[in-house]
């Protein structure tokens, strides 16, 4: 095996290309052409020496011929080496050196998932263009990499520290407003957590509740939408005896039985008006009076709201008091719907189905079931995704789920589940493509890829053009 180095450089590369190729000649013409544009190479005879190079962990792109045996043209070799590359490193990216004999088998690898293949002679522009797009992409996914597995870190750092709830997430969304919760959870001022309906609010308030110094104490649950509007005060604050005809004992309120705990009022948005003033004197002085008594009580209690109103606009319209707001809004807790983290749906989907089909083994989920999940826009957020996922395990009942199951039907959302690694390539390759507004030909002349190779790589990271490409 040799390196080929610019004199300038005192060491080999961290990262290069592999050049993987019997021929001294083709091999010294390509290497020198990389040189040339600063690109780092190295050189392998055989495919032995390939896949030690690759072992090592320093290469970043292999461009690999297709025969290594003397008269072989059948690229029998070159498929060998191919598939073994991907099983040593499925991401790592390869471009064939073809000639005409072996084209066939050449294609057929770019299905299987090659970057793409010249033919020689080749193109030196074009060649060079690939190689510099595929390095940069693979740069760009190992810096994904590292920082999943750093925010993957931080996660667990975080769940080893606190009571999560049981809470599943990998988004970088969900990750700081976790964060966010716990930091504030026992600083026992009101939190206001916000979001659409079935994105979690609950379950971040639990987990404010589960990291505050009230952790032991009750936990109460109020659902102001569900209250009637002439019973909110009598369950807010309770109620005594003789207070209305059939009451005909004393009944402690909501706050009397959050005392030195937390009230989580859910929906808040909807509370009426002089429910409104009501929480916001118990809020200022920890005061009430039950309805139909006089007696001033005092009770210890943090209180946590949700809604998914825009309590701003409310304000506006003359439905909110603007003084209670700023009560209640000391922190903000914005939960993010589930359409902005598709990083959670997969996760939050296995750990569901584990949860629903306990204790039998948890059915998997085909790659058109994945594709279609992290495809759809999830309106009714994780609510929407229990619901289809429950009614997976009752319809099918089968050990492998597919998209019928979850009531997607022949419809079910085109967009591919993108691979580990694959945001940073996606993001790469939409540039180009709105840079050349959909000419997938200009996209795949820049990139230095075929639009053969550039459409497999839209299609496996779920590009889709919204009109027809001008080619």
């Amino acid at each position: 095996m040799s390196a080929r180095q610019s004199p300038l450089r005192k060491a080999e590369p961290v990262s290069t290309v592999l050049i993987v190729e019997d021929d001294p000649a083709v091999a010294e013409a390509l290497a020198l052409l990389l040189d040339l544009h600063d690109i780092p190479s190295r050189v392998a005879r055989t495919p032995a020496e390939a896949l030690a190079a690759v072992g090592e962990g320093r290469i970043r792109l292999v461009v690999q011929d297709m025969n290594f045996r003397p008269g072989a043209t059948s690229g029998e070799d070159g498929a060998a080496l191919f598939r073994a590359l991907r099983r040593a490193d499925p991401a790592l990216p390869v471009l064939l050196m073809t000639a005409w004999t072996s084209l066939e088998t050449a294609v057929a690898l770019v299905r299987e998932g090659a970057a793409d293949y010249f033919g020689k002679p080749w193109d030196d522009t074009k060649l060079v263009a690939a190689v510099r797009n595929l390095t940069r992409l693979r740069a760009l996914e190992e810096e994904s990499a590292r920082a999943r597995d750093e925010r993957a870190a931080s996660r667990a750092v975080l769940a080893s520290r606190h009571d999560l709830r049981g809470l599943v997430y990998e988004s970088e969304a969900m990750h700081r407003l976790v964060s966010l919760a716990v930091k504030i959870a026992p600083a026992d001022v009101p939190v206001l957590v916000t979001g659409p309906n079935g994105a979690g609010k609950e379950r971040i308030a639990e987990i404010v509740q589960a990291n505050s110094r009230r952790a032991g104490a009750p936990f109460v649950k109020v659902h102001a939408g569900a209250l009637p509007h002439d019973l909110l005060e009598s369950e807010l604050f309770g109620v005594e005896a003789g207070a209305y005809t059939g009451a005909h004992r004393m009944r402690e309120g909501r706050f009397e039985a959050a005392h030195g705990g937390t009230l989580f009022l859910d929906e808040i948005g909807t509370l009426p008006p002089e429910g409104q003033v009501k929480l916001l004197r118990i809020l200022q002085s920890g005061e009430f009076e039950r309805l139909g008594s006089s007696h001033t009580r005092r009770v210890d209690v943090r209180v946590v709201c949700a809604t998914n109103a825009d309590l701003a606009e409310q304000i506006r319209k003359g439905l909110f008091r603007e003084d209670l707001y700023f009560r209640l809004n000391v922190v903000e807790l914005a939960v993010p719907a589930l359409k902005d983290r598709p990083d959670d749906v997969l996760p939050l989907a296995a750990a569901l189905l584990a949860s629903f089909a306990a204790p039998r083994p948890a059915p998997a989920l085909s790659p058109a079931a994945r594709r279609a999940l992290v495809g759809y826009a999830w309106p009714g957020n994780v609510r929407e995704l229990e619901n289809r996922l429950r009614r997976a395990l009752l319809v099918d009942g089968g050990e492998l789920l597919g998209p019928t199951a979850l009531g997607f039907g022949d419809d079910a959302p085109a967009t591919a589940a993108p691979e580990r690694g694959d945001p940073a390539e996606r993001a790469a390759l939409e540039s180009v493509i709105v840079k050349h507004a959909g000419r997938v030909s200009q996209a795949a002349e820049e990139l230095g890829l075929s639009r053969q190779a550039l459409y497999r790589k839209m299609e496996r990271l779920g590009i889709t053009l919204e009109r027809r490409p001008r080619d």
